[in-house]
């Protein structure tokens, strides 16, 4: 008898909402000036899939009598999305897919992801000489951003989230000192130079995850981690700590995070190394230099760690 895994869903539904309930209440850490933002616009990019065995006669038989149309799908998200009243990219995942769960009843569970669009307020001159935020909105067309990802499923007491991880995507760092890779073994097919100090550019993408999926989505927010507030501790190590290797800078990272963040249960890592080929030095100042974009293949690198 054939075995068979199954889902189906919407992806990349891009859904963009006005006048959110604003963030607050979140807890300042050292490193990072963030506290909460104001939601004026609140958007992303947001994916369902529809788990189990409900809809197998539709894989085996062509019975299409229980699917709900993916087009219907992307409608439900957007229609959905006007009753949200939460603050998180988190709590708007966990309430479109409960609302899933309670509208359609032969759905038996579901895994609801989201990639935010981030847009930041231009700043404009104010009365005093200074600047404040308008309600112009700038969109970030490149750089990090948050994600999240969340599956529910129907247990005896109503629909929990079973799972719910979270990251900060997109991440790219430079340091023109303070980084070496030195040391490692040599043979005959090694022709990379020890380096005991050097410039580092690197990818990063990071995931982590909560001591319950509860906390992420507590109304107070003050045991939350905001993805701006990671993008601001990984730039703070990054400055701070000489590496010996890509491998020791994202150890570090991931020891940080911990250390702040006691409701984190698990910190994970992708990171790839973008360092720049030198093209040329100056005789007058050998720290002057001047570099290009390196030639694929790029060294790939990734570390979990758990509590």
């Amino acid at each position: 008898m054939t075995e068979m895994d199954i889902y189906y869903g919407k992806s990349d539904v891009s859904t963009y909402r006005t006048y959110a309930t604003p963030l607050t209440g979140i807890t300042a850490i050292p490193e990072s000036s963030f506290t909460g933002r104001s939601n004026t616009l609140l958007a992303a990019s947001i994916n369902v899939r529809v788990l189990g065995t409900a809809f197998m006669s539709t894989y085996t038989e062509g019975d299409n009598r229980l699917v709900v149309a993916t087009d219907t799908m992307k409608n439900f998200i957007h229609r959905e999305s006007l009753a949200f009243t939460g603050a998180t990219l988190e709590e708007w995942l966990e309430f479109i897919g409960r609302r899933f769960l309670e509208t359609y009843p032969h759905m038996e569970r579901l895994r609801v992801s989201g990639t935010e669009i981030p847009f930041e307020p231009a700043l404009v001159p104010d009365a005093d000489g200074g600047f404040v935020e308008s309600e112009v909105l700038l969109e970030r067309q490149h750089g990090d951003r948050s994600t999240a990802s969340l599956e529910l499923d129907r247990t005896s007491s109503g629909v929990e989230v079973t799972d719910l991880s979270a990251g900060r995507i997109g991440l790219q760092m430079m340091k023109v000192t303070g980084s070496s890779f030195a040391d490692f073994p040599r043979d005959s097919y090694t022709t990379l130079p020890e380096r005991k100090d050097r410039p580092l550019y690197i990818h990063l993408d990071l995931g982590w995850k909560y001591d319950s999926p509860v906390t992420a989505l507590a109304a107070d927010h003050q045991r939350y981690v905001a993805g701006e507030q990671v993008a601001d501790m990984v730039g703070a190590v990054f400055h701070r700590f000489v590496s010996l290797s890509i491998q020791h800078l994202i150890h570090e990272i991931g020891q940080a995070m911990l250390d702040r963040w006691p409701q984190l249960s698990e910190i994970s890592f992708d990171s790839q190394n973008r360092l720049w080929d030198l093209s040329e030095t100056s005789t007058a100042d050998e720290r002057v230099k001047v570099y290009t974009d390196p030639r694929p293949p790029y060294g790939h690198l990734g570390l979990t760690l758990r509590r």
